[in-house]
């Protein structure tokens, strides 16, 4: 009988020290088990390989629900089938709307990168923006250069010879002013 074998059945007659024994000696093959069932998980994973392989094993020794153990074959299936439910109630979790379900998960260098902007966004907001112009073009002039150059509000302040408050004042309210207009709210009156 090998070691893990015996310490199971050891488990099974609820000897407490058991599973402080136990976990040391099939952690290395649960860490394993669980990077490899990690590897067919889709990109964004946020439940990490470790997180894994401890829920697992709670609940494979779990005191309240004796479990009978046959080998160690028998609870390495087990362990595989309990890392593979929680996968699972890991995705259901996340798609629900509390958990940003139907979101796309991104990392953080993408999203400083990233700017979702479909054809009619961006036909819209430079419709709206040409009005923008027409009515105060040092307005548009500032969300051209923080939106198309990514200045910061400063830096399109120093290029527009205007104070920084004033370039917060002004972005704020271009802001505002383009939301009204591409989502059909109506254009607020230029201050």
């Amino acid at each position: 009988m090998s070691e893990v074998t015996r310490i199971l059945s050891a488990i099974e007659q609820g000897d407490p020290h058991a599973v402080d024994q136990l976990l040391p000696l099939v952690y290395d093959e649960l860490r394993r088990l669980a990077a490899q069932k990690m590897l067919h998980e889709a990109p964004g994973q946020t439940l990490q390989a470790t997180a894994l392989v401890h829920e697992a094993y709670l609940r494979l020794v779990d005191v309240e629900k004796v479990q009978h153990w046959n080998s160690r074959g028998h609870f390495f299936a087990a362990a595989a089938e309990a890392m593979r439910r929680i996968l699972v109630e890991n995705a259901r979790r996340k798609r629900g709307v509390k958990h940003g379900g139907g979101c796309r998960r991104i990392a953080l260098d993408e999203a400083v990168a990233y700017t979702p902007e479909p054809a009619d966004e961006l036909l819209a907001l430079s419709e709206a923006l040409d009005e923008l112009a027409e009515e105060d073009p040092k307005k548009a002039e500032l969300v051209k250069l923080r939106y198309f150059t990514g200045m910061s509000v400063e830096e399109a302040a120093d290029v527009l010879g205007i104070s920084r408050a004033t370039a917060d004042r002004y972005w704020a309210y271009a802001k505002v002013w383009l939301y009204c207009a591409i989502s059909g709210e109506g254009k607020p009156e230029i201050c």
